[in-house]
């Protein structure tokens, strides 16, 4: 092959062949049971019951929000902390600690300001307390 650009548009093709095979393959076998629940919205072919609009504990999120922010932290000081004697031989100490030094501050206030908030307090139910006195 002279041409690069054949092989792409080979592997192109071939691709897209196995997906349209895939999805007619699969849309001959699969079974067809038509129901009413199957075509709700939102509900994965289970039954709806009850309203909608229900009270959720909110601290499910806030707990997901930190786990999130607080991994991404971890992300980016990794990669910091394998070039980080090359930066203290081209820039000098200070000059190579200083910015993680101002991001990790940051996060420390931050996780100060959601604690202070009680976003990393977990709500328990009378019954686990009474639970916990009973013990």
């Amino acid at each position: 092959m002279s041409n690069p650009w054949i092989a792409i548009g080979a592997l192109a093709l071939v691709g897209l062949i196995i997906l349209l095979s895939m999805l007619a393959i699969s849309a001959l076998l699969r079974p067809s049971v038509p129901e009413r629940s199957k075509r709700a919205t939102y509900e994965s072919g289970e039954v709806p019951t009850g309203d909608t609009r229900i009270q959720f504990n909110i601290q499910y999120y806030m707990v997901a929000l930190l786990f999130v922010v607080f991994d991404i932290e971890t992300v980016l000081i990794f990669p910091w902390t394998v070039i980080y004697n090359d930066a203290v031989e081209a820039v000098g100490l200070w000059r190579a600690l200083a910015p993680m030094v101002v991001f990790v501050g940051i996060l420390a206030v931050g996780l100060g300001w959601a604690w202070r908030n009680g976003a990393v307090r977990w709500v328990t139910s009378k019954r686990a307390r009474r639970q916990r006195i009973e013990s």
